[in-house]
C-alpha cells in the first residue's frame, strides 16, 4: 500500500506489532535534533510507551524505558538526551509549568510527551505529533505523523523516507 500523504505536513503509516511500532520510532529517531519535541497521542494501550522505547533505542539508549506515569518525567542518556514525559495524571494545564518543559527543551535533548495532545496550548508550535490508533487486529496500529513548525517541516522529505517501509510492508515490519 502506498504512503498516504494527507497534506504537506501529515504522513500515515501502519504497523502490525509492537516491534514494528518500535522500529518505526527508531527510524524517526535517526532524524532527531537537539531541542526536538515529539507529542504522543492515542488511547490507553495504543502504543505510546512502545513508541518511546523504539525512539530511545534509535538514539542509543541502552537502559529499559518505562512509562513515567507516576514520576511524570524520566531521563535517559543516548546520542541525545531523551526526556520522556507523561502528562496523563495532570489535572490542570497550569501544572505543566511545574514540569519544567521549557528547561527540558533547552537541554539540547529530545522531549517526548505521552498524552501531549492534552497540553498542546502550552507547547511550542514546532513539534512532531504522533497519533497512534488501534487497527483491525489486536496489534495493528495506524500512526499519523503531523509535523508543525519550521524544524520538522524542513525534514519532511526525510520523514517520508523514514516512514516509507511501514507504509508499504504488508505485515507492518520494515524490510531487512
Amino acid at each position: 500500500m502506498p504512503l498516504e500523504r494527507r497534506d504537506a505536513a501529515t504522513l500515515v503509516a501502519r504497523t502490525s506489532s509492537v516491534e514494528a511500532t518500535q522500529g518505526l520510532a527508531a527510524a524517526l529517531a535517526s532524524l532527531a535534533l537537539p531541542g526536538d519535541l515529539v507529542v504522543l497521542a492515542g488511547d490507553l494501550g495504543a502504543g505510546k510507551t512502545a513508541f518511546v522505547q523504539g525512539f530511545g533505542r534509535g538514539l542509543g539508549v541502552g537502559e529499559p524505558i518505562t512509562s513515567p506515569t507516576f514520576t511524570l518525567v524520566q531521563e535517559y542518556v543516548g546520542r541525545l538526551p531523551v526526556h520522556h514525559v507523561d502528562v496523563y495524571r495532570l489535572d490542570q494545564l497550569s501544572e505543566v509549568v511545574d514540569l519544567g518543559l521549557a528547561e527540558l527543551l533547552d537541554d539540547e535533548g529530545v522531549v517526548l510527551i505521552e498524552w501531549g495532545d492534552a497540553i498542546l496550548p502550552m507547547l511550542p508550535a514546532d513539534l512532531l505529533e504522533v497519533r497512534l490508533t488501534f487497527g483491525a487486529a489486536d496489534d495493528d496500529r495506524t500512526i499519523v505523523l503531523r509535523s508543525s513548525g519550521r524544524s520538522w517541516l524542513r525534514r519532511m522529505a526525510s520523514l517520508v523516507e523514514a516512514v516509507a517501509p511501514w507504509a508499504g510492508a504488508p505485515d507492518g515490519v520494515a524490510p531487512c
